[in-house]
């Protein structure tokens, strides 16, 4: 058992602990090993995604299931590599997807609203 004496806003407390498992009181406390480092410690801070084609040169697919919120081109716009085509929610978190080239925008393939799998089909440029 062990004594202690404790202070709470401003009231002092006599208090006894008594262990029920684990190191005897007294006993060496074995030494603790550090756990494997892991390979991505933090997650990286959210970028856009580059949807690059699976398929077709100018596929623009879903990296991940979603929803897509807005677009942010239309049919027939002319867009640059690195533009935002659209933007995808996905666990509470809104993705901007990006053009992975050149282009111009030959179809909107979903409406926004819509809920989308990964590797689904969104815009195709030309």
């Amino acid at each position: 058992m062990k004594r202690y004496k404790i202070t709470v806003n401003g009231q002092s407390y006599d208090v006894t602990v008594e262990e029920q498992g684990g190191v005897p009181a007294g006993a060496p406390v074995p030494a603790r090993v550090p756990a494997p480092a892991a390979a991505a410690s933090a997650p990286a801070p959210a970028a856009p995604v580059t949807a690059a084609a699976a398929g077709a040169p100018g596929a623009v697919k879903a990296p991940m299931p979603g929803t897509v919120i807005s677009f942010k081109v239309s049919q027939g716009q002319a867009v640059k590599r690195g533009d935002v085509l659209l933007i995808l929610e996905a666990m509470k978190m809104e993705n901007e997807i990006v053009a992975p080239a050149d282009g111009s925008v030959k179809t909107l393939c979903v409406a926004a609203g819509a809920s989308v799998k990964a590797g689904e089909l969104l815009v195709e440029l030309a």
